[in-house]
């Protein structure tokens, strides 16, 4: 096949008349497969996106796929109660909203997590004292928790 750029004798180069069809012929076959994918449906939910129930009130359960959850290092850890009977748990799993509410994750079920109100009373090392929030017993996210607020709020303005 012959070159699509050729020198003139002045050092220039150009598109030859012949390769000039040849070209044209190929970006209309560039623009029909364009199109074809244009009219083609959108691909299905990869795998690896969470999935955001809105519950109400500004509240939504976010489930992670498997392999979201491992690529996060999603961790939890049981809220429990102290000898005086006050709910602890790790600072780890608090997080505060932008009016300076606090927050932790419970699992609802395997892989679904639910972001529930709480009140610190203290902050002792690396553990915080509820006045409210979930029962003692109640499983919440240590690690990830950030990634799950973004995911639930909708970090990306949508």
């Amino acid at each position: 096949m012959n070159a699509i750029l050729r020198s003139d004798r002045t050092g220039r180069y150009g598109i030859s008349r012949l390769n000039a069809a040849a070209v044209a012929a190929a970006l209309i076959a560039v623009g029909s497969q364009l199109a074809a994918m244009a009219d083609s449906p959108a691909p299905p939910k990869a795998e690896t996106q969470a999935t955001v129930k809105r519950l109400g009130f500004g509240i939504s359960s976010v489930t992670l796929p498997p392999k979201a959850a491992l690529r996060l290092d999603i961790r939890t850890a049981e809220i429990r109660e102290d000898p005086l009977g006050r709910k602890v748990t790790p600072y780890a799993s608090i997080i505060y909203d932008l009016d300076g509410d606090a927050w932790v994750y419970a699992v609802s079920a395997p892989l679904t997590f639910v972001r529930e109100a709480v009140v610190v009373e203290l902050i002792k090392g690396d553990y915080a004292y509820l006045q409210e929030g979930p029962p003692a017993g109640t499983q919440v996210v240590t690690v990830g928790v950030p990634e799950l607020y973004g995911t639930e709020v909708g970090v990306n303005g949508e």
